[in-house]
């Protein structure tokens, strides 16, 4: 696999305790940006900043407006926006209307992340109880990027990461132990590099 930039990151129902068994197994100095879409309520405030950020050995951000994108971060976009890029590596929170009944939409990242990135994208899309996402990680796929789903079976709402097998053929089918074990890779893939 080539060299990637950014991982995105997309879940609904049941994601949160994936991530909680991904992001603390995280090394400290994990070598690339990790942007975390899920849907949750605005009224949640920053809670999940905090439940993760206790848990992690790298930062976890809930994304502010104009924020640059930093490497060894974890980035949680807030409840109630969508979370673009910008051809500067900076975010921007955008309250237009809903996409698959979600604000923020995964695949309106997805798609954003592409057009900045293009094929230097890692896209994981987890568990969930509609289809958002799926339109986005074919993107991901199709412009280069590599994708995994979470494994339907492990999922708490399989709808999300079947909806995405249905229209493409993800680069890996993965659990989350499985999961954590790819990224842990990467950092270790980086630093072989680096030495």
């Amino acid at each position: 696999m080539e060299e990637k930039e950014v991982i995105i990151i997309g879940g609904s129902a049941g994601s949160i305790d994936v991530m909680m068994q991904i992001l603390p197994n995280l090394p400290e100095e994990f070598p690339v940006p990790i942007i975390l879409v899920l849907h949750r309520r605005p009224s949640i405030g920053n809670l999940s900043e905090i439940i993760f950020q206790n848990r992690c050995k790298i930062p976890v951000l809930e994304v502010e407006d104009k924020m640059p994108i930093m490497k060894n971060t974890v980035y949680l976009a807030p409840g109630g926006y969508h979370l673009l890029v910008e051809k500067n590596h900076s975010f921007s929170l955008d309250f237009s209307e809903k996409v698959n009944h979600s604000r923020p939409s995964i695949d309106v990242t997805f798609e954003s992340v592409v057009d900045i990135y293009n094929d230097k994208v890692i896209g994981i899309l987890l568990t969930g109880a509609n289809t958002d996402g799926a339109r986005g990680l074919k993107l991901i796929k199709d412009s280069g990027g590599y994708t995994i789903i979470q494994s339907p079976e492990t999922s708490m709402m399989p709808m999300m990461p079947e909806a995405a097998e249905s229209i493409m053929k993800p680069d890996q089918i993965l659990n989350p132990l499985e999961i954590s074990d790819f990224l842990i890779n990467i950092t270790k893939k980086k630093c072989d590099c680096c030495a």
